[in-house]
């Protein structure tokens, strides 16, 4: 997406026509950004069997959610709770964007690609803990493919029968964003349509296990002061399940067939600066920004409203809200911030992709959603609170950084035609 206006204008663009959801504050589009826009906080105690003696007391937890309602028994047997997810906001992204479907067409035309940073934690622990007290021959057969982080990727694309460009993004946090770089620019290449995202489900007792090792986590046991991002008070942040999934298409092809636009994915870049290295992200994270604005061919000042990172920690906080001065300069100050997770938690990968699929109906609707139990913000942003801000927003950046270092952001532009 380099070069010239005109050159890029004359390339295929990946545009987003369908967006599937499951978060903790709403399984379904239009629940989850209703309960977004009203800035509602879902943060609650973990109350899964087997989690009470953790010092991690609260979570973004998925209620209401039926996996027997969106996947088929014989799947559901073989498959982790992170791939129910991914599967129920597949299916729920490929219904919205109408993508046509049929044995008339091209199976190789149509690729998956999904992100994961755990796996499947809850199934792998119950199948291990057979091994351990019954032994080899009470170990289910489907242990071997349902923990792994690839698990979704094979099953959306045996599902749907899609044979084209497949992959997964094996990665902290900002897997969700570079998997949409990595459908969109298989969209480029020619790829018809990609089915893309991230879904995790880490709130489980081995799965909690293997994060009480991260210094960023809160062990806040009120749920209304678990998760602060850039307020004084900051101690951390809160994990969360669920994640979200969009079909991307050509964006001419896909307005030709008479598709939404709901987004178009303009620009990404990705960079690394180590793990836990919060003051080094700044750099990090800021050149990620400038290569995302200038694959977009964005002035900086065509940023209308950015979904921050938003870790929590005061030194994290600080490095990218520095971050995005460096990039944004004065613009930095007036720029409506926002970080709907705070009400959700962290979703790992899924956070990422939860962001975007916020992002894209923030330039679809015109309305900015709010951080939730935000009191204030220590910062030079225009962190939005309280409510939904109502504006035109044409372009928004999508940040993200992981406790193992990486560094993302993501350009949307509007999908309404100028």
């Amino acid at each position: 997406m380099n070069g010239s206006k005109n050159r890029s204008a004359a390339r295929r663009r990946a545009a987003i026509t369908g967006i599937g959801v499951v978060a903790p504050n709403g399984v379904g589009t239009d629940d989850f950004w209703k309960a977004t826009c009203q800035g509602i906080s879902v943060l609650a105690p973990i109350d899964r069997e087997g989690c009470e003696q953790f010092p991690l007391r609260i979570a973004g937890l998925v209620k209401g959610f039926d996996p027997a309602q969106f996947v088929e028994d014989r799947i559901l047997v073989a498959t982790d709770r992170f791939t129910h997810f991914a599967l129920a906001a597949a299916g729920m992204a490929l219904d919205d964007s109408g993508l046509p479907i049929d044995a008339d067409g091209d199976p190789f035309g149509i690729g998956v690609v999904t992100a994961a940073g755990s796996g499947g934690g809850e199934f792998g622990q119950r199948e291990l803990q057979q091994l351990w007290s019954q032994g080899p021959h009470h170990v289910g057969p489907y242990q071997s493919i349902a923990w792994f982080y690839a698990a979704s990727t094979g099953q959306i694309s045996i599902r749907g029968g899609f044979k084209g460009p497949c992959g997964v993004v094996a990665s902290d946090e900002p897997g969700g964003l570079d998997a949409l770089a990595h459908a969109a620019r298989d969209v480029v290449r020619g790829t018809s349509a990609v089915v893309v995202g991230a879904a995790e489900a880490p709130i489980a007792p081995y799965s909690m296990v293997c994060q009480l090792g991260y210094p960023e986590l809160s062990t806040v046991a009120e749920a209304e002061q678990a998760y602060l991002p850039f307020a004084e008070q900051a101690n951390g942040f809160v994990p969360a399940e669920g994640g979200a999934f969009f079909v991307l298409e050509d964006e001419a092809t896909a307005r030709a067939r008479g598709a939404r636009i709901r987004a178009v994915v303009a620009g990404h870049a990705a960079t690394f600066t180590g793990a836990s290295r919060w003051a080094e992200s700044r750099e990090g994270l800021a050149h990620a920004i400038r290569g995302a604005l200038a694959e977009a061919d964005c002035p900086p000042e065509d940023v209308d409203v950015v979904f921050a990172d938003a870790l929590a920690v005061p030194e994290a906080d600080r490095a990218e809200a520095l971050a995005l001065a460096d990039v944004l300069g004065e613009h930095a100050a007036r720029v409506a911030v926002t970080a709907p997770k705070a009400g959700i938690g962290r979703a790992y990968c899924g956070a990422s992709a939860l962001d975007t699929a916020a992002a894209a109906l923030a330039l679809e609707q015109g309305l900015i959603p709010p951080t939730p139990n935000a009191g204030g913000c220590a910062y030079d942003l225009d962190l939005v609170t309280g409510f939904a801000r109502t504006t035109a927003p044409r372009t928004a950046l999508v940040l993200s950084r992981g406790l193992m270092g990486s560094n993302s952001a993501l350009v949307l532009r509007t999908g309404a035609e100028s």
